[in-house]
């Protein structure tokens, strides 16, 4: 069982919406990643959490997550919720649930709409029962945490409706609710994520306070249009994508320096030193418009 029970995790996002402003969610699958989002935290004094995937929790294990989180919320001196992102498995998220995570992503959105109720239903029931949150999700979300090479297309029928919506988060219980507005993973080379705010604004009508709204694939998306999403209700944004390349380009520029060296301790800062400062930079404009 997680040691914040769902009121005081709640309360957390609560803080943020009534205060305007969103709370970084970084993806991680190593400790040096660890390292450069906790001394961002630190640095920011700002709020902050952290996720893996199903391959990312996969790779470095349920319970290593678990154990990480834990030390770096410790050096910290305040709570860092631990959400496992787009688990597709019932199975695999009671794993989670019983490995220590604070809260598990049920993605149902490629079922169809009854059979992604039911089962997210039967998600939070289970996860309620141990204090865990749970997030869902309606529409399709597109891409992968990756930089593509050629455009990759957000149709119209793949956003959420606000109806939809409202049914799913009504029928559900879920406390999270990530949508489909123009936004997808990765990055795509020569083109800008354009998110359709005007619906997203429709879809926090919809749900209103039965709901916290979370904004997937938050890497390469403008400032200006984060802002107008925090403003229409997000409170949580993903980023995976960004993170992953200040970590390919922290190991290049070790071995650029030195090609020869294989001590991990000397080639390692330079990645700390990269997811740092890109995480640092999402925090602050998260932020931005916070009631302090």
């Amino acid at each position: 069982m997680s040691a914040l029970d769902l009121k005081k995790k709640r309360a957390i996002y609560l803080q943020a919406k009534k205060n305007n402003y969103a709370i970084a969610s970084f993806n991680f699958s190593e400790i040096s990643q660890i390292k450069g989002i906790l001394a961002a935290a630190k640095k920011t004094g700002l709020p902050v959490m952290i996720e893996t995937s199903e391959g990312e929790s996969k790779y470095l294990g349920l319970e290593t997550a678990v154990m990480l989180k834990n030390m770096a919320e410790k050096e910290l001196g305040r709570p860092i919720i631990l959400n496992l992102d787009h688990g597709k498995s019932f199975e695999y998220l009671k794993k989670a649930i019983a490995a220590g995570y604070d809260m598990v992503h049920f993605d149902g959105a490629g079922l169809p709409l009854n059979e992604n109720i039911r089962t997210c239903k039967l998600v939070v029931e289970y996860a309620h029962k141990h204090e865990v949150m749970v997030e869902g999700e309606v529409g399709v979300l597109r891409g992968s945490s990756k930089i593509h090479t050629e455009k990759v297309i957000v149709r119209k029928e793949d956003m959420t409706h606000p109806e939809e919506a409202k049914e799913f988060v009504d029928k559900t219980g879920v406390d999270f609710m990530a949508s489909v507005i123009g936004n997808l993973h990765g990055i795509c080379i020569g083109s800008t994520k354009q998110l359709d705010i005007q619906r997203l604004g429709e879809i926090n009508k919809a749900v209103g306070n039965s709901a916290f709204l979370s904004l997937h694939g938050g890497s390469g998306i403008s400032p200006a249009q984060i802002k107008k999403a925090i403003e229409n209700g997000i409170v949580k944004i993903n980023i995976n994508t960004e993170l992953r390349i200040a970590w390919k380009n922290g190991i290049e520029k070790s071995f650029a320096l030195d090609k020869n060296e294989v001590a991990p301790s000397k080639i390692m800062p330079f990645v700390v030193e990269g997811v740092e400062r890109v995480a640092e930079k999402k925090m602050l404009l998260f932020s931005e418009k916070a009631k302090r």
